[in-house]
């Protein structure tokens, strides 16, 4: 008999105007003093604001720890823990993209658990003991749903890899949801962030560990985004606000089965080349999705029918599989994500060891097709 587990995070806040939420949930838990993390930009457009003029007018105490950067790496967390650590917080705001709040988790963790300080041995599983200290996370892109995952992503600078750190005693207490907070994206942002998102959902339905209740959770994601990111990208906020649910909901199921070989690509190109996330998966997303069609049964015509394709019911197997491919890619044509890897700096010298970082990524053993490092290869060489 298989035993499958839940983890989801103890209360979020959905819709305009969540973050309002932030105040009696802190006066709540009786926090005397929290420390914002966040990155200089958000500081900069204002968008942090949004939140610390809520703890002003409250006269909560905070400090700001705005040091975080795109693909946060071993050295920007142990700054973190540092800061944190001297401000003597008892919680913390994360606001921010996937960056801010899988760098507050990893802060989170350490500063309860600082065995673990090197951040190096955080990688895969480890056998945290305690909670993190307390986060709240508020979301300000519609992608990564770090606020309800129990997953994070650390850059070792040194060895140009990413590593993938699994552990429920890192996910947030609180998520705020809120549209106001993504209204900022640019363009290019919401799109990325929201095929990101697709790429959970798609992963995660066809992932090896996937059951029902994901299976569930990743049909209604792809059916909302697909509805929702072409409008979300031309900053449309009835639509932005549906991929800050559709992209949660994802969350909620790939958190807890795991995800693939879109992933496990798309780490080392970050890891070697700074692409965003987002980015890096949106581009490998249709390519890989067309690898692993043969060994999906039904899937491809689940997602077909949640992305409304005429005629997906009467296809055969072969065509609904064709068919759910071919959405995919017009999505990702029409929110404007480059087509190949090159437009990103990928370099041919470069892709038979990114292909070795891909093997061994923590996500690539949950594709439904098991990749060999040559057909890795083949896969980057394609989109070259």
């Amino acid at each position: 008999m298989t035993v499958n587990r839940m983890i989801l995070n103890e209360t979020s806040y959905f819709g305009k105007g969540a973050i309002t939420n932030i105040v009696p949930e802190i006066k709540k838990r009786r926090y005397k003093k929290v420390v914002v993390v966040t990155d200089k930009g958000l500081i900069d457009f204002k968008v942090a604001a949004k939140v610390t003029d809520l703890l002003d007018e409250a006269t909560i105490s905070y400090t700001i720890y705005d040091g975080i950067v795109p693909n946060p790496t071993v050295q920007n967390v142990k700054d973190g823990v540092a800061f944190v650590k001297a401000s003597n917080a008892e919680a913390i705001i994360a606001i921010g993209g996937g960056s801010p709040i899988d760098t507050a988790k990893a802060i989170g963790i350490i500063l309860t658990n600082p065995e673990f300080s090197d951040v190096l041995s955080l990688e895969g599983t480890a056998a945290t003991q305690n909670p993190s200290l307390p986060i709240l996370a508020i979301p300000t892109t519609s992608g990564t749903a770090a606020e309800v995952t129990i997953n994070y992503v650390i850059t070792d600078e040194k060895s140009h890899r990413k590593f993938v750190c699994v552990d429920p005693n890192d996910i947030p207490l609180v998520a705020f949801i809120d549209s106001d907070m993504m209204m900022g994206m640019p363009k290019s942002l919401a799109a990325s962030t929201g095929m990101d998102a697709m790429t959970h959902a798609i992963e995660g339905f066809i992932t090896k560990g996937a059951w029902e209740l994901t299976d569930m959770l990743h049909l209604k994601a792809i059916e909302i985004i697909g509805r929702s990111l072409r409008d979300s990208v031309n900053e449309q906020q009835a639509a932005r606000e549906e991929m800050a649910l559709g992209q949660y909901i994802a969350g909620m199921g790939f958190s807890n089965v795991g995800l693939g070989l879109v992933h496990g690509m798309a780490h080392p190109l970050s890891a070697w080349y700074n692409i965003p996330h987002g980015v890096a998966c949106a581009a490998l997303l249709p390519t890989v999705m067309k690898f692993n069609k043969d060994f999906t049964g039904e899937k491809y015509r689940e997602i077909g029918k949640a992305l409304q394709i005429d005629g997906i019911d009467t296809m055969s197997i072969e065509e609904a599989r064709t068919a759910a491919c071919t959405a995919i890619d017009q999505l990702s044509k029409d929110v404007g994500i480059p087509a190949t890897i090159s437009e990103l700096g990928v370099k041919s010298e470069d892709i038979a060891k990114i292909a070795e970082d891909a093997f061994k990524d923590v996500c690539t053993p949950g594709n439904p097709r098991d990749a060999s490092v040559s057909e890795i290869i083949e896969l980057y060489q394609s989109l070259m």
